[in-house]
Formats: structure tokens, sequence, C-alpha cells
């Protein structure tokens, strides 16, 4: 009898095993590989846009191999790189990684200037050609854990987690707390350097690629002098893109990431573009030519991955998005009619400074609001204030009623004027910055009223940060920004600023574009279910199970042996006459040929079939 029972038991347990295995896992080793790919400043009507200009495994990989979802937008207000890039690692926004600006005051840090996002002065820098000694970097104010980090901690540290970026940033809080390391440029020479948060000195391998003649060449391909500052001079150009991926594979060799018994996590992140577009803007020519480069720079950069990473790209998964997008050129955007202005962000703190002291110490002129300053956040000098008698409430309130009257003496004369005194015009009238709406800090902590309870308000809760002191929240009118030397910026609530790509690759997802919003929150959330860990700590991102191959019709893993055995035994997909100067890596293959699965976390978004879908 009791044989009888534990022979039920086993039959029981058996296919719950057998489920268990079909799913992959950072404890299996597979993917080998998990590549997340940033592009800073990148919106996703670039794909759309420049689609006939791709050619290769370039973003095709993802257009035409992957799933695809080109209705992504962030979730929040203050779109910048920092908290774009901690935003995707996370899974989180602002309100629950911290990080709302690259920089901010920080007074019990700095009193002279603001503190950058990274920066961290109980570390020092690590591979200064000059050897110098200067302050270094960590994810101290990273509130969140990453996807990387939860790889990490569910394999007890045995999986490799690295970040790579042109900027310290960008690289150190995507890939998170406990990274084995991160890189980023040393501005002027162009060598990446590392922070002893990470590491004591480089590895040999890191520092055989500074002292090769890859960064000369890289400033030849670019056209710069060899004095030249690397990353302002060769940092907008292809040769940067190209110089950049080149050490992501130095690193991937030198650290052997996807040779181990468990996942290992890199994450990339292209900032070309970025320094690029503020530039020249988003419809520019030269910002096309950046995008098509882009393009080939990572054809080159999977293919080398097919051939590199034990199993090629049927052990890789590789998650793409962009940490911001980016609005137009006010002048370009006021051709079309469209009301664009720029705000002289100096002459409005002065204004408000000028209204503090009318009302708090009047005929002193007091600083009431710290200087270099960055839109959307607007800084309290807290002990201005409180030597003054004020508290955090009255204080934002008081700047908060002060905005109307001091942006109207920005104006000409004949802007104040009524509309019954105004002579028509025979042009059209230039557009006037406005301030659309602002909210105290206390107001979007929930701590005040004032929040409306709409999308919108929902969009600046998620921009609140407990750093920075006492502040207050701007938003001028869309199209609006504060004045530039030139070009443009990001920063907003609005779409443009908000819309990026999402997509994936990996044997696990079922090829299609997915219509329906989605957020780049769901990258983090997606990735953890997939690879059988936690979500990061504050994620609230969704599974996005309609692009993930149903589970029964999911191969089992096998052991690396057997599933290289079975990766030579599959079709190789078949090439277009149009493909033949660039074959596919046998490793891409076909879309999947059954409906992807409906059971979608809502929002939904439906795959769209490609008109002539290829391998």
């Amino acid at each position: 009898m009791l044989k009888r029972v534990w022979i039920c038991l086993f039959a029981l347990l058996l296919p719950l095993s057998y489920t268990a295995s079909c799913a992959a896992a950072a404890y299996d080793a597979h993917p080998k590989l998990v590549v997340i790919l940033v592009i800073d400043q990148f919106r996703e009507d670039y794909l759309e846009r420049y689609r006939a200009d791709f050619k290769g495994l370039g973003f095709n990989l993802f257009l035409d191999h992957g799933a695809y979802f080109p209705d992504c937008y962030f979730d929040y207000a203050n779109l910048v790189t920092a908290a774009g890039h901690s935003t995707i690692g996370t899974g989180a926004y602002t309100d629950g990684h911290g990080i709302a600006s690259n920089a901010w005051w920080d007074l019990s840090r700095n009193t002279k200037r603001p503190i950058t996002s990274v920066e961290d002065p109980r570390y020092s820098l690590v591979g200064l050609s000059n050897g110098a000694t200067l302050e270094g970097a960590s994810p101290r104010n990273l509130l969140a854990t990453t996807v990387g980090d939860e790889v990490r901690l569910a394999t007890m540290g045995e999986a490799k987690l690295f970040g790579v970026s042109l900027k310290d940033r960008a690289a150190i809080l995507t890939a998170g707390h406990s990274a084995n390391g991160a890189f980023w440029l040393d501005p002027q020479s162009g060598a990446f350097i590392t922070s002893t948060y990470y590491m004591p000195s480089l590895p040999d391998w890191a520092t055989a690629f500074n002292q090769s003649d890859r960064a000369a060449q890289a400033r030849t391909e670019a056209g710069v002098a060899s004095n030249a500052p690397f990353f302002s001079k060769v940092g907008p150009t292809d040769a940067a893109i190209k110089y950049e991926l080149d050490f992501a594979q130095a690193l991937i060799q030198g650290e052997q990431l996807g040779a181990g018994n468990v996942t290992d996590v890199l994450t990339i992140s292209i900032s070309s573009t970025d320094i690029l577009g503020h530039k020249v803007g988003p419809d520019s020519p030269d910002q096309r030519q950046l995008v098509d480069q882009l393009d080939g720079n990572l054809d080159d950069f999977f293919r080398w991955l097919d051939h590199n990473v034990p199993g090629g790209l049927h052990n890789v998964w590789i998650a793409l998005s962009a940490d911001h997008g980016v609005a137009p050129v006010p002048t370009v955007a006021q051709l079309l009619g469209i009301p664009a202005a720029t705000i002289d962000l100096k002459a409005l703190i002065a204004a408000l400074n000028k209204s503090m002291n009318d009302r708090f110490s009047p005929g002193q002129q007091l600083a009431y609001l710290l200087p270099h300053q960055e839109l959307p956040y607007v800084a309290l000098n807290t002990p201005t204030f409180e030597r003054a008698g004020v508290n955090e409430v009255e204080a934002e309130r008081a700047i908060q009623e002060s905005i109307p009257a001091a942006m109207a003496s920005l104006l000409p004369a004949s802007s104040n004027q009524p509309d019954s005194a105004v002579k028509p015009s025979t042009g059209r009238v230039p557009p006037e910055p406005k301030i659309f709406r602002s909210f105290t800090r206390l107001q979007m902590a929930s701590l005040q009223p004032g929040l409306p309870p709409t999308d919108f308000g929902r969009l600046i809760a998620h921009s609140y940060s407990p750093n920075g002191g006492w502040y207050v929240m701007l938003v001028p009118d869309a199209y609006q920004m504060q004045s530039l030397a030139g070009g443009t910026t990001h920063y907003s609530p609005y779409s443009y600023d908000r819309h990026v790509p999402l997509a994936f690759y990996g044997d696990v997802f079922t090829p299609g574009v997915y219509r329906g919003r989605v957020q780049p929150v769901d990258l983090a959330a997606t990735l953890a279910a997939l690879l059988g860990v936690n979500q990061p700590s504050a994620s609230v991102g969704h599974i996005l199970t309609q692009a993930i191959h149903p589970q029964e019709e999911t191969k089992p893993v096998r052991p690396v042996v057997r599933r290289k055995k079975h990766a030579r035994k599959a079709k190789s997909p078949a090439i277009t006459d149009e493909q033949q100067s660039t074959p596919l890596p046998t490793s891409v293959r076909r879309p999947h040929a059954t409906t992807p699965s409906t059971t979608a976390t809502p929002p939904a978004a439906t795959p769209q079939t490609h008109p002539n879908p290829q391998p």
C-alpha cells in the first residue's frame, strides 16, 4: 500500500519537475549571456522613419527576428539620462529608485556645486592615463536593485555582471550595486576607467585595450586632433560607437562572459546619439546618418556575439530600449507653427529670488534659490529660508505662487497688454515661454494635496525623489525648454521625451510587432521572470507574456553539450537575394510558427505579422 502511495506521488511530481525544466533560468546557464542595450536619446520613431535604411542584423535583429514593441512610453516626467538608465535597470521609476536628475544639490555633501548622481568621495577613479587620483563613483544613490543584481543574488555571485558606456552614470546605474565592474570614458584621453568601488586596478585586458592604438585610431576616424578632448569631439561620431563596442568585445573575452555555468549579464549604453542629438536635434540629416551607422555597428557586434559566445546567438538574449527621447529644436518647430520657445532660466531664478527677498527679507539680496539650476527641478536654498523663519511648506508654496509674476517679468512690455490694445500682426507672433504647471516636493511626495487624479498626475508622482532637499518641479508648455546655445534637450512629461523603443531578441521570444502601450519598466520584469529570479526590489513593470513562447511549447533546457548538438541539427534559415551580401548567422531562427500567447498582462499588445516575414 505504501509503495503504491509513493508511486502515485512520484507520478504527480514528475510533470511538475518537467514543466519547471522548460523555463530558462539563470541557474541553467540558458541563455549564456543577457545583453541589455540602451541607446541614449533615441526616440522610437527613428526606427519607423529610417526603417528602409537598415541592413543586415543591426536593428533588423529586433524588427524582423525579435519581439518589437513600438508603443513604449516612460510613465514619469523627468526624462534625463541618469533617471532613464536607472529605470531600465531597476524596473522602477524615480519614486522607486531615487534618481531624479543627472546632478542635484545636496548641501550635506557639497555647498558649492550640485553633486552628480554617481560621484562618491569614499572611492577614487582607476585607470586615468596621467596617474591622477580623483574622486570615484558608485551606485550609492540608487535605492533599488537591478535585474543584474537579482541574477547575481540568485546565483550567489557566480553570475558575472558588467556595465559599459561613455558616461559614468549610464554604466553604473543600469548595471547596479553588485556589478563586478562598470567602465566609462576618461573625457580627455578616451581611456576606459572605473572606480575602486569595483576594483583596485584595471584588469589586464582593459589595460591592454587602453595602451593599444585604438583610441588614436578612433580620433583618426573621427577626423579630430590627437590632443582634442575625446568625449566631446570623438563622442558624437560613428568612431566612438565602434570604439565602445570594441571595448565591450574585449570585456566579453577578457572576463569570459557566457562561458560559465550560470547566465551572465552585460549592460551597454550607446552615448553618441545623445552627444550629437543635443547639438543637431532629432530631425537633422546628421542624426539620421549616425542612426544608420549605429545600425551597421550593431550588425557587426551581433555577428561577433554569434561567433564568440558558446552556442552563438542561440545562447544570447538581447533587450533594446532607450533612456529618453528628445524635443525638436525650438527654431525648427516654430517654422511649422508649433508654439516652441525657450525660457531664460537664469533670469527666472533671479526674478524668483527678488520675489522672495521682497516677501521675507525686504531690502536685502539673499539667495533663496541655489545657483546652477537645471529643469525640471528648481532647488531651494534651505538655510536661507530657515534663517528667515520659513519652513518647507511655506517656502515651496511661496516659490510656486511667485512663478506667474516672475515669468511675466521676463516678457516684453507689449506681451502684457490686453488683447484689445494689441495691433494685428502681418506675420506670426513669436510664441511666449510659459510654465504650464508647478509642483512642490511635498505635493509630489503626497504629503500635501495638489497632484491631479489623472494620468498626468501619476507622471508627476513617479518623478518624486527624496534626494535634492527642498525643491519645486516646473513643467513648461509642450515644446518649450530652458535657453540653450543652439540645439535641443529633454526632461519633460511630453510624449516626444517619453517615447522610446522596446524590443527583445532570443529563443524564448515570439517574433512579431506588438501594438499597445507598454513601458520600459517591463524590460526588467520580463527578463527577471524568464530567468527565474526575483524582480528588482522596487520593480513596477509587467511581464510581457504576449511575446513569450507558451511554456508547453518551449523546449526543455538541456546541458550545454546537448544544446550545441541540437543547434547543429537545426535547419539554416532561408536567405533572400537581398541578404546574400550579408548572410545571417545560422543561429538566427525563423519566427515562431504558432500564434503568440494572448494571456497578456495589461496593457495588452497585439502582434502584427510582418508583410513579408523573413528568417
